[in-house]
C-alpha cells in the first residue's frame, strides 16, 4: 500500500480532474484507515466513499496551514465512522439509505475481504489495548498506525499538539504495564485549555 503524499497546497476538488487526482492520491490511506476499524467489505467501501463525499463537500473550508490533506481526511473518517456507529442505534432508516447504493461485484467483495483479512492482526491487537480510554486510543492510532505527525494528529482530533503528546505518553505507559490500563486517566490542564 502506498502512503499519501503530504501536499502543501489546498487540494482542488472543484473539478472532476482535481477531485480524481486527490482521490487517487489518498484512497489507499483512507481505505486502510477504514479497514482497520471495520470488518465488513460492503461497509468499508460505503464508509470510504462517504469520507470522500464529505471531503468534497467541505473542501472550501480546508486550511493548509492547519495540516496536510491526509490529516483532514482522517479527521473526516473518524467523524464518518462515529456517525455510522450512532446510526446503528437508529436502524429504522437503513433500507432507505441502502436503496441508493451500488452493489459490489464479486471481485470487489473478494478484494475488500482480502484487505480486511490482512487487517485481522491489527484488530486482535486493538482488543488488547481496548482498556485505554478513547482519547488515548485515538491519538495512538493516528500517530502509530496512520503515521501522522503529532501536529497532524492534533488537527484531526481538534486538540493541541501538546495534548496529543500527553495522550501518546499515557497510552504507551499503559501498554507497557507501568500504569493500570483500566484506571481512568485524569485529563491535564493542557486538555482543558484547548
Amino acid at each position: 500500500m502506498r502512503g499519501p503524499r503530504h501536499e502543501t497546497g489546498p487540494p482542488d476538488l472543484t473539478t472532476p480532474g482535481g477531485f480524481g487526482a486527490f482521490y487517487e492520491e489518498h484512497i489507499d490511506a483512507v481505505l486502510g484507515f477504514v479497514t482497520r476499524r471495520v470488518a465488513d467489505p460492503h461497509l468499508a467501501a460505503d464508509l470510504t466513499a462517504d469520507v470522500f463525499l464529505a471531503a468534497r463537500g467541505s473542501a472550501s473550508g480546508y486550511r493548509p496551514d492547519r495540516g496536510a490533506p491526509v490529516a483532514r481526511l482522517f479527521g473526516i473518517a473518524r467523524n464518518v465512522l462515529s456517525g455510522h456507529a450512532r446510526g446503528l442505534a437508529r436502524e429504522s432508516g437503513a433500507p432507505a439509505r441502502l436503496s441508493g447504493r451500488r452493489l459490489l461485484g464479486d471481485e470487489d467483495v473478494a478484494a475488500l475481504e482480502e484487505r480486511i483479512d490482512a487487517q485481522r492482526a491489527f484488530r486482535a491487537l486493538a482488543e488488547q489495548h481496548a482498556a485505554l480510554s478513547e482519547p488515548l486510543r485515538a491519538a495512538l492510532d493516528l500517530v502509530v498506525l496512520d503515521q501522522l505527525t503529532p501536529a497532524e494528529a492534533a488537527r484531526a482530533l481538534g486538540v493541541t499538539q501538546a495534548t496529543v503528546r500527553v495522550r501518546l505518553h499515557r497510552a504507551r505507559r499503559a501498554l507497557r504495564g507501568s500504569a493500570p490500563a483500566q484506571r481512568p486517566v485524569r485529563e491535564t490542564h493542557l486538555e482543558v485549555a484547548r
